[in-house]
């Protein structure tokens, strides 16, 4: 058998390339196709440090998802649900689907096991305010058993979409409106949901998209990215994210030798990524000063192909509308990176908003856009026209 993602190409060396099925001994094990994707199998109250301000009832969930590495079988993954207090409206509350930002790959990382930080209190609450539930999927192998494939977008959309379902089904006080909301991985994230939910969860009464710092990979946007990071020296935070990629890779293909993809400067932050969450990763990465020319091998991108195309958006033309807010001074997700999804989403058909936040980096942009996504989510969510900004002057 092959494992196949072939319209996406790396510098020309992944063209048409099928890889050979990936061993996924390190994920958990199928469960019982009995219960169907969406199930939920276990609910627990959260400890009030884990919730959000001035919150109502707030659950940790346990449910079942599809596999996302193999499409086959059943494995579970972990969630939050937290309602805002008081009566539900009519109905009940929509939903915002929160696909959270790189976190790690380590089960301790898992959003649901932590606190949230500060700027995502912040953020949820205001989302609260609103008048929306949140739910938070931990993503596949965050958590619970098996390797976290990071950026995996299938991985992430089924996580996300399987954990609505769940909420759905199962808390009692929501209503079938969503929002799908998320942040640097979890923007990446929040794009494939909205994507893969026609064919996999048409059910899901999804009205529009939210997504700041959202990732998109192409060979020449790669080149750029490598050009700058020649010209900026010092270290590139990009490194951390391709660290963990790189450990999520290795959790599911056997074929894969971090040796072939690092210098003997960068391993021992790999080795370390197994383990460590991001803050602490980013603080190796700046203090070994890794980046992508003293920790990258020549043949780094065929070594990564794997990965890169898991990484690989189903369509880049979503049924509802698109928010996407950059910082200007963004360094984890540089511009580029993103100005190159708007402008494909928009080329496809996406009814795409964008904004740019002058001299705001990748953490702060998250509550900046806070205003602009407020109106656009209520236009959408009245079933208003949003006019589309594949193009705007920063703010």
């Amino acid at each position: 058998m092959l494992f196949c993602r072939s319209s996406f190409t790396v510098a020309g060396l992944l063209a048409g390339i099928c890889f050979p099925a990936l061993s996924v001994g390190a994920h958990a094990a199928a469960t019982s196709t009995q219960d169907g994707p969406g199930t939920l199998s276990a609910s627990e109250t959260l400890a009030p440090s884990f919730s959000l301000p001035d919150a109502g009832r707030s659950v940790r969930i346990t449910y079942l998802s599809t596999n996302g590495v193999t499409e086959k079988g059943l494995v579970p993954v972990t969630a939050e649900v937290i309602l805002p207090a008081g009566k539900p409206p009519a109905g009940g509350w929509p939903i915002v689907a929160w696909a959270h930002g790189t976190v790690g790959v380590a089960d301790h990382c898992a959003p649901s096991s932590n606190p949230w930080t500060e700027r995502n209190r912040r953020y949820l609450s205001e989302w609260m305010k609103r008048g929306f539930a949140v739910v938070g999927t931990d993503y596949q192998g965050l958590g619970t058993p098996g390797t976290h494939a990071y950026l995996d977008t299938r991985v992430e959309a089924y996580s996300v979409l399987d954990g609505v379902r769940a909420a759905l089904a199962g808390v009692p006080g929501l209503q079938n409106k969503i929002m799908i909301v998320g942040q640097s991985q979890g923007g990446g994230a929040a794009f494939a949901s909205a994507a893969f939910a026609p064919g996999y969860a048409p059910e899901l009464n999804i009205r529009g998209t939210v997504a700041t710092g959202a990732p998109y990979i192409t060979p020449e946007l790669l080149q750029q990215m490598t050009a700058l990071d020649r010209a900026r020296g010092g270290y590139d935070p990009v490194m951390v994210y391709a660290l963990y990629l790189a450990q999520g890779l290795a959790g599911y293909d056997p074929a894969f030798r971090p040796e072939d993809t690092f210098t003997p400067k960068a391993m021992p932050a790999y080795q370390a990524a197994a383990d460590l969450c991001v803050h602490e990763l980013t603080d190796k990465v700046r203090q070994d000063r890794l980046n992508f020319s003293n920790s990258l091998k020549p043949g780094f991108l065929k070594t990564l192909g794997p990965a890169l195309l898991a990484m690989k958006y189903p369509t880049m033309k979503l049924p509802q509308p698109l928010f996407m807010g950059t910082g200007e001074l963004d360094r984890d997700v540089p511009p580029p990176l993103q100005f190159g999804l708007v402008k494909a989403a928009c080329a496809a058909g996406t009814v795409v908003q964008a904004h740019v936040y002058r001299g705001l980096d990748h953490d702060q942009t998250v509550n900046a856009s806070l205003p602009d996504s407020a109106a656009f989510t209520k236009a959408v969510m009245a079933g208003q026209p949003i006019t589309p900004q594949c193009s705007p002057p920063p703010e």
